[in-house]
This record gives structure tokens, C-alpha cells and sequence, in this order.
């Protein structure tokens, strides 16, 4: 697809998969009020020219509600990029993927800091070994609040998880599945009025194969709606294919994020 345009450890006890926005402990919220979605869009592009020709896409998508008993957030996360060939002119994809997740917490009661949480994702790429990756995985979470401008989420649970390899040419090979183990971690904190840093880690441990995840950003409100946001990611996945494919996979992203 032709589109133009993490690494974080907490130290707090395990660590994911938080978004750009999350929420106050639920007894600093109003429990008897029906609270709306909550949305926010990210994009970035890119263009090089000159002697290296690239393009390359950021978009991400992320929702979230938190009222009462449950707490809900979703994730769509695609980055895309092409680099032009200056012997022979021709294009070529460089990457192409494809994150989505979505979850939910069933808080104990609407004051809880404890909850039981059901996850699942499917990530698309081709270029990390895998032609993809699912996960659903249920378990224990937790969040506690360290000041009045720092929170974090824990989570552990089981879960199983599917993948599809590909060989040392990309061909796809048999799907495979296997328990795994997911354990979580996030960390929100308003440095100032106007900013806000976030940190996740993930780990899905299975027998054969440890996928992880992690991420950390820092936004800076332009006005009510926008905000300019960078971060860095990077996805690990101990078992590949070949010696040609990568454990480790990063990206650096500058984009504008609109809050709606």
C-alpha cells in the first residue's frame, strides 16, 4: 500500500497496554454519571527526497469509557512506509503494519482499585516474522495512584494465542497456537497542565515464542483539541523465522493527536 509519512521499562512491580489517555482511580470520579466515549486520533506523515526517496504513515486510533463498575479502552494503531529504488526507480514496501486491541475491566465495585480484565489483539506484519499474531487472554488488574498527577495499571492473566510464521521469504507457513502468560503495566503522568507523559510494557510469554511490547510518549496540548505528541515503540518477539528477520523492532514517531 502506497501511504506518504518503546522502549520503556517501568519501575514500578511488572509490566501494558495503556493508551495516550487513561482515566483517575474511580473514587475520584462520579460514579452515578454516565460518562461518554472518549476518542483520540493521531496522524503523521512523512516525505524524504534528494538521494533517499521514502514515505512513510502513522495513524493510530485510540477510544476509552470508564464508568461504574467498568472501565473500557480500544486500540488501532497502522504505520506504514516505501522507499524508491534510485538505480532502478522502482518502490518498495519497507513496512506495513497493523495493531488493534480492545479490552475491558470489571471493577469489583464502582470504588475498586482492583478488577478482572478480559484482552484481546490481532497485529499484521509481515516484516516481523509473524504473517500475524492474536492474543485474548483474561486475568487480574490493578490500579493505584501515587500522586495527585501519577497513576499506573498492573495486570496478569493467562491466555492463548495464535500466530502465523512466515519463512526466510516471507512465505507464509502453518498456524500455530499455545498458552501463554500476559503480564501488564502502564504508567500516566500530567507533568504540567499542558503535557503529559505515558509509558507501557507488555510481555505474552508463551513456550515457543515471548512477545513484547513497549512504548513511551510525551504530549504537549496546542490548544483544547490538538496536541503535538513523540514516542517510541518497539515490538520483540524471542523466536523468528530466520537469522534475516529481526527480534526487534522499533519506531520513532513526531505526530498530532486531536482529542474528540
Amino acid at each position: 500500500m502506497r501511504l506518504s509519512v518503546l522502549v520503556a521499562s517501568l519501575l514500578l512491580p511488572f509490566g501494558v497496554q495503556a493508551q495516550t489517555f487513561m482515566f483517575d482511580d474511580a473514587e475520584d470520579m462520579d460514579t452515578t454519571t454516565e460518562e461518554a466515549w472518549e476518542a483520540s486520533a493521531e496522524f503523521g506523515l512523512l516525505f524524504t527526497t534528494g538521494n533517499t526517496e521514502t514515505e512513510s504513515l502513522k495513524a493510530k486510533l485510540n477510544v476509552a469509557k470508564d464508568i461504574r463498575n467498568w472501565r473500557h479502552k480500544g486500540v488501532l494503531d497502522y504505520y506504514t512506509a516505501e522507499q524508491e529504488n534510485q538505480d532502478t526507480g522502482e518502490t518498495t514496501e519497507t513496512a506495513d503494519r497493523l495493531f488493534l486491541s480492545a479490552q475491558s475491566n470489571y471493577k469489583f465495585d464502582p470504588e475498586s482499585k482492583s478488577s478482572l480484565f478480559i484482552f484481546g489483539s490481532y497485529e499484521e506484519d509481515v516484516y516481523s516474522g509473524y504473517e500475524y499474531q492474536s492474543t485474548v487472554a483474561v486475568g487480574y488488574g490493578a490500579r493505584y495512584r501515587y500522586s495527585e498527577n501519577l497513576y499506573a495499571d498492573y495486570e496478569i492473566g493467562p491466555g492463548y494465542s495464535r500466530v502465523k510464521p512466515v519463512d526466510e521469504n516471507r512465505n507464509p507457513l502453518e498456524a500455530e497456537g499455545s498458552a501463554i502468560l500476559r503480564l501488564a503495566g502502564s504508567m500516566t503522568w500530567d507533568i504540567s497542565e499542558n503535557s503529559r507523559f505515558n509509558a507501557l510494557v507488555s510481555s505474552e510469554i508463551g513456550e515457543d515464542n515471548t512477545k513484547s511490547r513497549a512504548e513511551v510518549s510525551i504530549s504537549s496540548n496546542i490548544n483544547s483539541s490538538l496536541a503535538l505528541k513523540v514516542s517510541v515503540s518497539g515490538t520483540h518477539n524471542s523466536e523468528v523465522a530466520s537469522e534475516d528477520i529481526e527480534n526487534l523492532d522499533t519506531e520513532t514517531a513526531v505526530t498530532i493527536v486531536y482529542t474528540f
